[in-house]
């Protein structure tokens, strides 16, 4: 059984299509969610797939009690799917090559702190770029500048603000995450 745990901040839109897609598959297992926000919409998901939520501090993240509680999953991939927080390096040193991120852009463009959802997209409709994207990565100690591992661009020239853009790059989301999720669980038999 290969195993997932999630870290999420948000509503869990991200959290929803893994968990409902690995929910159909036989051999994986979404194990756990973690969250730094007591009122993550990605709370109310988990519980509806009956995966349990963890719920922890700032502190908790830095000070080693989310590793332990990380290590007593046993994860073979560690997600984070909308979560704001910048990761510890205590669990990336734990589990090299096995943390991943999806940015909401195409790296290197568009990264780095405070360059997550609407601020991504704003950013891109001002500079009136042609095409965005996806960016599925390895998280390492530096926001977005993990090896990527995969890349999807979409057209967004017709939209006209930041939420069309959103719209459109939410949905590539939805299809490739969780597809490049199983194909790096099954790169590891």
């Amino acid at each position: 059984m290969k195993n997932i745990i999630l870290f999420a901040s948000g509503g869990g839109s991200n959290a929803q299509q893994i968990m409902e897609y690995f929910g159909q598959r036989q051999g994986y297992k979404v194990s756990a969610l973690f969250t730094n926000n007591p009122n993550a919409g990605a709370i109310a998901v988990a519980d509806r797939y009956n995966v349990p939520s963890v719920i922890f501090t700032r502190e908790e993240l830095n000070n080693g009690t989310v590793l332990a509680e990380v290590k007593s999953q046993n994860p073979d991939l560690i997600v984070l799917a909308g979560f704001l927080w910048k990761f510890p390096s205590d669990i990336i040193k734990e589990y090299p090559h096995k943390v991943i991120n999806i940015h909401p852009a195409l790296l290197p463009n568009y990264g780095g702190k405070g360059m997550y959802g609407i601020n991504v997209h704003r950013a891109v409709h001002e500079n009136k770029d042609k095409e965005s994207g996806i960016t599925i990565h390895y998280v390492n100690d530096n926001y977005d500048e993990g090896n990527v591992i995969f890349q999807k661009a979409v057209a967004i020239e017709e939209c006209l603000s930041p939420e069309e853009v959103a719209l459109k790059v939410l949905s590539l989301e939805h299809e490739h995450f969780p597809k490049v999720i199983e194909e790096l669980l099954n790169r590891q038999q």
